[in-house]
């Protein structure tokens, strides 16, 4: 079967990056990606339903409102992207938030045909940076949707209430970028009971979407701008 075969070729290395937390990797098998860094896989082209289904819960969950002003981070490897292009109108304006220039170098390049070159899209436009400070400097109102698909997402463990992208002054910034009604999704590795209590505090309507079957689920969290 093509499973089998595809499992049977080996993992090759197309490009490396070193960064603060050590070498990032691009790697592909046949027709998989895979992303490390530092040895750890960040992301991959064959389980990403999680990251697709933050894009198109978070526009369901504006109704028959069609969102205008879009505003992702990350980039990753245009997944999330590439289900919301599939999803918006042909006049929207999607700004992507991307702190790492080789990441958007590579979904240019080798990654581009993964996703039907979606960063090449003409609606779209990439700021390389913060997604905070993308945040913070917006106008009040400024989007009517905003993806944070993020390395871990919320996580109380390792993060504190004042997260620069999940706590309370995080959450209070981004409730202003948006417009009345208008949608946060948050991506997140496993549930996070303190985040979706903090975040339901910042006046936003909160519903939790596990995603997938059996084992490991990921979280996609939608909050409505109250």
């Amino acid at each position: 079967m093509y499973g089998d075969a595809q499992m049977a070729l080996p993992w090759q290395t197309l490009a490396t990056a070193g960064t603060a937390e050590g070498t990032l990797e691009l790697r592909r098998r046949g027709n998989d990606w895979l992303m490390t860094i530092d040895g750890r896989v960040l992301m991959n082209s064959f389980s990403r339903s999680s990251e697709e289904d933050l894009a198109r819960l978070a526009v369901e969950q504006l109704g028959a409102r069609a969102p205008r002003s879009v505003l992702v981070s990350g980039l990753g490897m245009g997944f999330t992207l590439r289900a919301l292009l599939d999803r918006v109108a042909a006049t929207a304006k999607v700004v992507v938030a991307e702190l790492n220039p080789i990441v958007v170098e590579w979904c240019r390049g080798p990654l581009g045909a993964a996703t039907g070159d979606a960063i090449s899209d003409p609606r779209v436009r990439v700021e390389v940076g913060d997604v905070a400070r993308v945040i913070a400097d917006a106008a009040a109102g400024a989007f009517d949707l905003i993806l944070l698909d993020l390395y871990e997402g919320p996580n109380s463990s390792t993060q504190s209430a004042h997260d620069p992208f999940y706590g309370t002054a995080a959450l209070a910034r981004t409730h202003r970028a948006l417009a009345p009604n208008g949608v946060l999704g948050v991506w997140s590795e496993d549930a996070d009971a303190q985040f979706a209590h903090r975040f339901a505090a910042a006046r936003f309507t909160v519903s939790k979407h596990s995603i997938g079957r059996g084992g490991r689920r990921h979280i996609v969290y939608l909050g409505t701008r109250r």
